[in-house]
């Protein structure tokens, strides 16, 4: 049976910091659909993608759009509020990187490429301690990062993550492995290593996830061990 350990005031303040800003994010998000949805009614397409929210907005401004002036008002009042989430994700994200740069686990988590502040500090605050596994593997089953077995012919296979455990965790991992796998696809990885290796012959998405897990290691890792991380580490 395993006991869920009791959390410091510091670490539970951090948890906070961290959920707070992820409510405000998806927030953000839902706002930006549906400003996108209101404006295509009104025969409005932009691009998805952050980098044309700006697009967006700027069409809810101008009253020269085919947006009616009825419509208009309600749609002005979501981008207030967009803007103020923005400000506030903004404030909290400096927030999370003040306490990384004062935090020794964080800054060695964050040795790791993909992990950062907010990565690193969420590690920290919403994961068990580090020594309350055995083993790293444990800790990446621990977050959903390891792949089912199960027999055919009888052999064994891999097959999809389980997807149990801590979502948040598992979720910001492998949004920081797939900027790394982006990186190193279009910059190219060191030859012959691992994840070169892997971006040459498995689908980007498999690529991502598989490296999710190596990183949850290195980092469980770190937790336990001290030390940096050593960048050939996660390539080879």
């Amino acid at each position: 049976m395993r006991f869920v350990a009791v959390k410091s005031e510091e670490k539970q303040a951090a948890a906070t910091v961290f959920k707070v800003r992820d409510l405000l994010v998806r927030q953000k998000t839902q706002i930006i659909n549906a400003l996108r949805g209101l404006m295509a009614e009104f025969g409005i397409t932009v691009p998805q993608g952050p980098s044309h929210v700006g697009i967006l907005v700027s069409h809810v401004e101008d009253d020269g759009s085919s947006l009616t002036e009825a419509a208009r008002a309600p749609c002005l009042a979501l981008v207030s509020t967009l803007r103020a989430l923005v400000d506030k994700v903004r404030e909290l994200d400096l927030e999370i990187g003040r306490r990384a740069r004062q935090d020794d686990v964080a800054k060695r988590l964050m040795s790791i490429p993909g992990i950062g502040p907010v990565i690193a500090t969420a590690l920290e605050a919403l994961a068990p301690p580090a020594d309350t596994f055995t083993r790293g593997r444990d800790f990446s089953a621990w977050m959903g990062l390891t792949p089912r077995q199960h027999s055919s012919g009888g052999k064994p296979r891999l097959g999809k993550t389980s997807k149990m455990g801590q979502r948040d965790l598992r979720r910001l991992l492998i949004i920081g492995a797939s900027a790394v796998v982006r990186w190193a696809s279009r910059r190219g990885a060191l030859d012959g290593s691992w994840l070169s290796r892997m971006i040459g012959k498995k689908p980007p998405m498999l690529v991502t996830v598989a490296l999710a897990n190596r990183m949850a290691r290195f980092a469980w890792a770190l937790m336990t061990s001290g030390g940096r991380y050593e960048e050939q580490r996660l390539a080879a």
